[in-house]
């Protein structure tokens, strides 16, 4: 009798969960909106609920289903996305101390930024636990030799490893290609292709953009075009393309933006018969950091590494809160890392895949840049490609005046940076703590194109408050 009892209790609960939202009449958009209007006592909806971005994408106060449209099959794994430490390596002992180091206490794949080929890369790696660890290797320079010499090692050790060799990104930053011996950086990236077939050895340094003032519309285009033209030059591609992608504060936009960036690329790259996605290695952008109350940084690079994993990075390299202006250190790598494990590991970013699947917000979005950033990209390769457009200064301006328009925002107080154009700690001093040179460096050379330069937005009121102090 008791079983019964509670067999025909479990079976009435069912039905009430079940008919819960039958006993409410849906509500439409229309309906909402006359809501919307009533409450704004006469106020013009568009102009007070309504904004514009920068991409000229026009934010709407809500979203609903029966003006939903669009859905993007986008395939991101946030469950799978790695913790990446970045290392620069000029010590070779301290180097592996700390590589080691990081690996113990929660990293779970490794940058190396290495400046030439004198550095004994053998016994860099060596004696690294190695075994399914993910490797970046972000070289300053490109030898066949060199990555034939790591190559042998990566296999030993079972590991995957990314040559991130972007000629086109060296000449769009310092204004030169490579120095190499071959007639051209390509025949140079083509040898090596055909030398380490089972390689990834292309990387598109999308950052450059993003820190230098591109709008998300223009980081995603330049990113693409710049990938068409390796596509165009490098017909041995077998493993995947890494962006090197920085993310700003716009939480639902940087979101979007990454989700964009996958589907025109496979767009693309299906164009050329490659059917491998690309690999999204995330950063937080330097362009919104600031040299005081530099605490906020931490703030600032906590939902932005939350936009990567939610947009789908394969690996996050978080920003140390301290980067601008300390060397390396322990204390500064350790906080970048640990805010990456709290998000994985207490806050359950390692669950969820596709986690924006269904947000009709998330998904416009996607929508609205993927379209905007396909036409630019036309555009681009109707005027003869991005390399002509790099070579012309074409790119250089348009971020340029992306970059003038945000800056113009700041310094007029519209985009704000709490503790540096609003509310700054006037007693806050900084030039007793600074190890590095935190602002723009002017480097005297021949080049053969303006290189594009990163610029923080606050650097102009950063150097008026330590002139002061």
């Amino acid at each position: 009798m008791k079983t019964a009892l509670n067999l025909e209790l479990l079976k009435t609960t069912i039905k009430m969960a079940t008919n819960l939202f039958e006993d409410f009449d849906p509500v439409s958009s229309k309906q909402w909106k006359q809501k919307i209007q009533f409450e704004l006592k006469g106020a013009d909806y568009n102009e007070t609920l309504i904004w514009n971005s920068p991409e000229d994408i026009k934010v709407k106060p809500f979203y609903h289903k029966d003006e939903f449209t669009k859905s993007f099959p986008v395939t991101t794994k946030a469950s799978e996305c790695k913790i990446c430490q970045n290392i620069f390596v000029f010590d070779i002992e301290k180097s592996v101390e700390r590589a080691l180091d990081t690996l113990l206490r929660g990293a779970e794949s490794l940058r190396f930024t290495i400046e030439d080929e004198t550095i004994d890369v053998v016994k860099l790696l060596q004696n690294l636990p190695l075994e399914n660890v993910t490797i970046y290797f972000n070289l300053n320079f490109i030898s066949i030799d060199f990555v034939k010499k790591i190559d042998v090692i990566v296999l030993q050790k079972k590991a995957l490893a990314f040559y991130n060799l972007d000629p086109i990104g060296q000449l769009a930053k310092e204004g030169n290609w490579f120095k190499t011996e071959d007639k051209n950086n390509f025949d140079t990236l083509n040898l090596l292709a055909t030398a380490t077939p089972n390689s990834s050895i292309i990387s598109i340094d999308a950052g450059l953009y993003q820190n230098a003032g591109a709008n998300m519309v223009q980081q995603i285009a330049y990113g693409l075009a710049h990938a068409n033209e390796y596509f165009n030059r490098i017909p041995i591609i077998n493993k995947p393309i890494v962006f090197e992608v920085s993310v700003g504060t716009n939480y639902f936009f940087e979101i979007a933006k990454l989700r964009a960036f996958r589907v025109l690329f496979n767009l693309i790259a299906k164009e050329y018969g490659h059917t491998l996605d690309c690999h999204l290695l995330v950063s937080p952008t330097k362009r919104n950091k600031t040299l005081y109350d530099y605490n906020i940084n931490m703030l600032r690079t906590t939902t932005e590494c939350m936009s990567g994993i939610i947009g789908g990075a394969d690996a996050i390299a978080n920003l140390p809160y301290d980067s601008l202006y300390h060397k390396d250190n322990e204390f500064g790598d350790r906080i970048a890392r640990n805010q990456l494990l709290v998000l994985k590991n207490e806050s359950y970013f390692d669950k969820v895949n596709n986690p924006a699947d269904g947000s009709y917000y998330i998904e416009t979005l996607t929508s609205q840049l993927a379209e905007k950033a396909l036409v630019l990209f036309k555009d681009i390769e109707a005027t003869g490609g991005f390399l002509k457009q790099l070579n012309e200064g074409i790119i250089k301006r348009k971020i340029q005046e992306s970059a003038d328009k945000e800056q113009e925002l700041f310094d007029s107080g519209k985009e704000v940076l709490l503790g540096t154009n609003k509310y700054p700690n006037k007693d806050d001093k900084m030039k007793h703590d600074l190890e590095l040179f935190p602002f723009v460096k002017i480097k005297p050379r021949k080049t053969l194109i303006t290189p594009i330069i990163e610029k923080r937005l606050a650097e102009k009121i950063e150097q008026e408050r330590l002139d002061l102090e």
